[in-house]
């Protein structure tokens, strides 16, 4: 994925699941717009290997591709060809997100820090809950503290706080 300086979205490569957002699983051998986001100031975008996520100035989350594991944040399993709103962090304004191989995270405006997807391992951060989230679910091991950032790895997730020189990661079965 590629992000302009004037919020839009341009992917490429294979298309396999609608990852690349353009309503079709066809490879794209050149950059092409999203069109779906024409309308939306995009601020940030994220790609794993089967979705993408994007961040829209207002704080709107938006994912499409393979939704295995609730992966995408809409309460399904369902692949999205063309980038659907994540209805869940309605009300609520996003400012950070990243997608992976199996889930994904966000950080709202107050700090607060989601995740979902596979549960498997715990690797979404909600202890003895090793469930798949089909929906974005607050991490509450992060409760009075205030998240800054997020990355996703390949089997790992890092989360860097406000706190002085502490960091929190956990990776599955690890």
């Amino acid at each position: 994925l590629a992000l302009t300086a004037d919020g839009a979205v341009w992917s490429w490569g294979g298309g396999a699941w609608g990852k690349l957002g353009h309503g079709d699983t066809q490879r794209q051998l050149l950059s092409k717009k999203v069109e779906a986001l024409a309308d939306q100031r995009v601020v940030a975008v994220s790609a794993g290997e089967r979705r993408s996520l994007a961040l829209t100035a207002d704080g709107s989350v938006w994912s499409w591709g393979l939704g295995g594991f609730g992966v995408l944040g809409h309460g399904d399993e369902q692949i999205q060809l063309l980038p659907k709103k994540v209805e869940a962090f309605a009300g609520q304004r996003v400012i950070a997100v990243s997608t992976g191989d199996s889930h994904s995270l966000a950080i709202t405006a107050d700090g607060a820090f989601f995740t979902w997807g596979m549960g498997e391992s715990g690797c979404l951060g909600h202890g003895e809950d090793l469930s798949n989230q089909l929906l974005p679910k607050k991490v509450e091991a992060f409760a009075g503290q205030r998240v800054i950032a997020v990355c996703l790895g390949h089997g790992e997730d890092l989360s860097n706080q406000l706190l002085p020189k502490k960091v929190e990661a956990w990776a599955p079965g690890q």
